[in-house]
């Protein structure tokens, strides 16, 4: 993809006119087709445009291009938005038009304007002011201009006799702008001290906590060159202080999206120097996460200290001699669209105010029965984070999160608070977040000593509360907006990706693949035959690929979750049960408390404290439903003492209904396929017979995919003692009619002749059995034979050649001659006037018999034909019938590159010389 800046007055480039897709730098001009003056008041800055070919696999590759463009030009915030409306109008384009697609993104500073335009040369342009048909939404096709509707700024559709275009402009969210945070004007004897050259190291760690970049204000602080620290863990250098009542370090602060604080370095000198730091966690455009910290010397952590705040025993003093709280200081910072670190600021501040040991916030769920853990601070959030608890917990007043509480000693109430339990929290006050009447949360503050609040805390902190639940609400919808714009790109593709397999395995691998890392760390997939059958674990997926053997063998020795059908997600707590006991049991035993040797059994201990680490958290199992039947269970988890939000599990349930369905289609074609197959199978002679003085060799190529039998058939079958039938036939057509036909044919014909009827009467009478059928039936060639070798080891043939290709003789010196003449076929006239013809085969004589799908293989124009395969056969002197076939079906492949389009079948018999076999 090309982009960049772009000068006006240039003239365009000519459009892209194929390939999939063909991408390209363009200047904007006057000459640029279908602009709409009014979505272009903005100067246009950059562009990229792509073609995409009137295939199946375009759309999915036109989301990609529109996706990687807009990152690139660093508007993630619209991308889930383009890749919908994109996705919708290519596939209008290419799937219901049947045409190319040409894409183009135009950057400007205010937005994008995407275009996507096609080439069907048929459509009518609608009259000046005809309404536009914005479709049915119960219908396939027909959606984009309703999403346009819905969700672009400005879109329009413009014709031309050869092509029509649709737009649509993407207006960039608008974000605050302004002052953060400012202090007073001071004189210069008051400004914080600072040396004359201030240096900030800039270091940069990726998720495993090792060093990925090392500026150089970095080297001159800690006297590392930067090669001596790269893809060091930033651990092995940190000298972190130990803070009573928290458990935080420092690879856990590397973690949290944003922290700030003292630590030291040890220097290259040996010695520890103090630092500010402040910590930003970022992710880059892959979705790969990583940690950027600013580092000062900590007597110049002003420059990266965020401003004191004013402690709770003070008040601000407006101009009007009120007093506000300090709360309100904060509710700018951070931007109100931050969620995590609007909430994360919330309960720093709100501890600071009342002198606490911890705090902690949670969000409210859509139907306000649970509550969800979103933040806290002197408590282990990174293990409770999205754990839920209900809004009602228990009677009275103080058991539900809508009012005020305040708890004197935990230890008198155990459980009043399901979030302090064994965090050595004794008193504690909740108040709750309100908009217009609403929960939308519960604000909490807890100590470690008894009796700490009162009334007085409790109406400070709902003071606090009420001003920060607006803004709070505010960020909170701002995320589930956006997650519900990216749930609907991922369905999209997800879809898209189901759909385009009726392969068993590999659905089962796409929602495996879907599921993770994106909606949990590990997922499992149970299936079901049948109603009588007990769920079978089919397929497990970590995104640790090492974890998965153990998982896998965890989950084989529990009891699968029970097939209920339903709908949404279910808690199961089996596995993590399972992986304790597991982690206990080996533990002891490498502690010696079994008795055991322990040398032998602390190898495993590892493995099982992995995998116990891996399922430890919360596990949820969705059925899998699909045509009022439960086929299956898809099961999630996440690591110890994690928990799934519940946006992400109503995706989830909405991905798998849409895999249940996708997977049941594939056990439905497996089955037919099966059933075709082994119905196919059943039309092949099961073995060829040994004929004493007689080789016999058979070559059969059934036309298209998956197809064992089509209209070509052969049979070799023992008649009386001494005598063998053999035939080799065509039917008209393929498909089941024709798979038909020639079931029909083959067993009417070991039937008829091994009732003794003459060649010439067995094909008569077949001939009326296929006029039976009536609609059914299909015309038929057949070269029918009766062989009876001979003391002198020659063979005498009988044969009736009836509309099929003749049989072709080879002797010894080399010569070829067909070995019958052409009869009228079967299947078309009532009445057949028929005779057979006498023919044998010498010693080292080959009779070669092959169906019209030999003879007609074609290469452009040119093809095969008698002379063509006479030809070969003259090669094949002194060869046995097994060679004289392989070497007639590799001359027919090597004749033509494409594959057969017809089928084939060769028949070769050869009497064995006296003195050469």
């Amino acid at each position: 993809m090309t982009t960049g800046l772009i000068p006006g007055g240039q003239n365009p480039d000519p459009r892209p006119t194929g390939g999939l897709p063909q991408q390209r730098h363009e200047p904007v001009g006057q000459a640029a087709l279908h602009v709409d003056n009014r979505s272009r008041s903005s100067v246009i800055t950059a562009r990229a445009a792509a073609s995409f070919e009137p295939l199946g696999r375009s759309v999915a590759t036109a989301r990609s291009f529109v996706r990687d463009t807009l990152q690139g030009w660093g508007f993630a915030d619209i991308v889930d938005d383009a890749v919908v409306l994109t996705s919708e109008l290519v596939t209008n384009a290419v799937v219901h038009a049947g045409t190319s697609a040409d894409v183009l993104c135009l950057r400007s500073d205010d937005g994008v304007r995407i275009e996507v335009a096609d080439h069907y040369p048929e459509r009518e342009i609608p009259l000046q002011g005809q309404a536009v048909n914005m479709g049915n939404l119960d219908r396939e096709g027909g959606r984009g201009l309703q999403l346009c509707a819905a969700l672009a700024a400005r879109w329009g559709v413009e014709y031309t006799p050869t092509h029509k275009q649709v737009w649509f402009q993407l207006d960039l969210p608008e974000r605050p702008v302004g002052t953060r945070t400012a202090g007073p004007s001071l004189p210069a004897d008051l400004l914080p001290l600072a040396d004359g050259r201030v240096r900030v190291a800039v270091i940069q760690i990726d998720r495993t906590c090792a060093i990925t970049s090392w500026n150089e204000d970095a080297e001159e602080l800690f006297g590392y060159a930067a090669e001596q620290v790269i893809g060091k863990p930033l651990t092995d250098l940190a000298a972190w202080p130990h803070t009573p009542g928290t458990g935080t370090g420092i690879a856990e602060a590397l973690q949290l999206s944003r922290w700030e604080g003292s630590y030291g370095i040890r220097a290259a000198n040996g010695r520890v120097t103090s630092v500010y730091a402040s910590h930003l966690r970022v992710r880059d455009t892959g979705g790969e996460p990583s940690t950027v910290c600013l580092l000062v010397r900590d007597h110049e952590r002003a420059v990266l200290q965020t401003p004191l705040r004013v402690p709770s025993s003070d008040t601000t003093t407006s101009v009007d001699g009120q007093s506000t709280d300090p709360f309100e200081v904060f509710i700018g910072s951070p931007a109100p669209d931050d969620l995590d670190g609007l909430l994360q600021r919330t309960v720093e501040r709100a501890r600071d105010m009342l002198d606490g040991d911890s705090a902690f916030l949670l969000l409210a769920t859509d139907d306000e029965t649970e509550l969800e853990v979103r933040a806290s601070t002197g408590l282990p959030s990174a293990r409770q984070r999205f754990a839920r608890v209900p809004v009602e917990g228990g009677p009275g007043r103080y058991g539900s999160a809508r009012m005020p509480a305040v708890h004197d000693d935990l230890s008198a109430v155990p459980g009043a608070v399901p979030l302090l339990s064994g965090t050595g929290m004794r008193s504690v006050v909740t108040v709750p977040l309100k908009v217009e009447g609403r929960l939308t949360g519960s604000l909490g503050v807890a100590a470690e000593g008894p009796g700490r609040y009162s009334n007085e805390e409790a109406l400070r902190l709902q003071f606090a509360a009420d001003r920060i639940a607006l803004a709070v609400e505010s960020a909170r919808l701002g995320e589930l907006e956006r997650l519900r714009r990216g749930s609907l790109s991922f369905l999209v593709e997800a879809s898209d990706l189901l759909a385009g397999t009726l392969d068993r395995d590999q659905t089962l691998a796409l929602m495996a693949q879907m599921t993770v890392p994106t909606l949990a760390t590990w997922c499992a997939v149970y299936t079901i035959a049948d109603q009588a059958s007990d769920p079978y674990l089919s397929y497990v997926l970590h995104e640790d690929e090492e974890l998965i053997d153990g998982i896998k063998s965890l989950l084989s020795k529990i009891q699968p979750p029970d097939p209920v059908p339903t709908p949404g997600a279910r808690v199961w707590s089996a596995p993590g049960e399972a992986a304790h006991q597991a982690a206990l049991r080996s533990s002891m035993r490498s502690l010696g408390l079994t008795g055991g040797q322990t040398h032998q059994l602390a190898s495993g201990i590892g493995p099982t404290l992995a995998t116990a680490s891996a399922v430890g958290g919360e596990t949820v199992v969705l059925p899998l439903v699909a045509r009022n039947r439960v086929i299956g269970m898809l099961t999630l988890g996440k690591p110890t003492d994690e928990h799934f939000r519940q946006e992400i599990l109503e995706l989830a349930e909405d991905l798998s209904r849409r895999a249940a369905l996708a997977l049941d289609n594939a056990r439905l074609y497996s089955e037919r396929t099966a059933i075709s197959q082994s119905l196919q199978r059943s039309l092949l002679p099961p073995e060829l017979p040994q004929i004493d003085g007689v080789e016999v060799e058979v070559i059969y190529r059934a036309a298209g995919e998956g197809n064992e039998v089509g209209g070509d058939f052969y049979d070799v079958f023992p008649i009386s003692d001494g005598a063998y039938g053999f035939a080799i036939g065509d039917v008209c057509g393929t498909g089941p009619n024709a798979a038909a036909v020639t079931g029909l044919a083959r067993h009417a014909l070991r039937l008829l002749a091994r009732e003794g009827l003459s060649g010439p009467a067995v094909l008569e009478r077949l001939n009326s059995a296929i006029l039976d059928e009536g609609a059914r039936s299909r015309f038929l060639t057949l070269l029918y034979g009766e062989l009876w070798p001979q003391e002198d080891g020659s063979a005498r043939l009988k044969v009736v050649c009836a509309g099929h290709p003749l049989p072709l003789r080879l002797r010894q010196d080399g010569t070829v001659e067909p070995a019958a003449e052409p009869q009228p076929l079967l299947g078309v006239m009532d009445d057949l006037e028929l005779y057979e013809e006498t023919v044998t085969l010498d010693p080292g004589d080959v009779l070669l018999c092959v169906t019209d799908g030999v003879t007609e293989r074609r290469e452009g124009t040119r093809m095969l034909g008698d002379d063509g395969l006479a030809d070969v056969l003259t090669t094949c002197t002194g060869l046995t019938a097994g060679a004289v076939a392989a070497r007639i079906m590799r001359a027919v492949e090597r004749f033509a590159s494409d594959a057969p389009s017809d089928d084939m079948a060769i028949l070769a018999m050869r009497v064995p010389g006296l003195h050469n076999d």
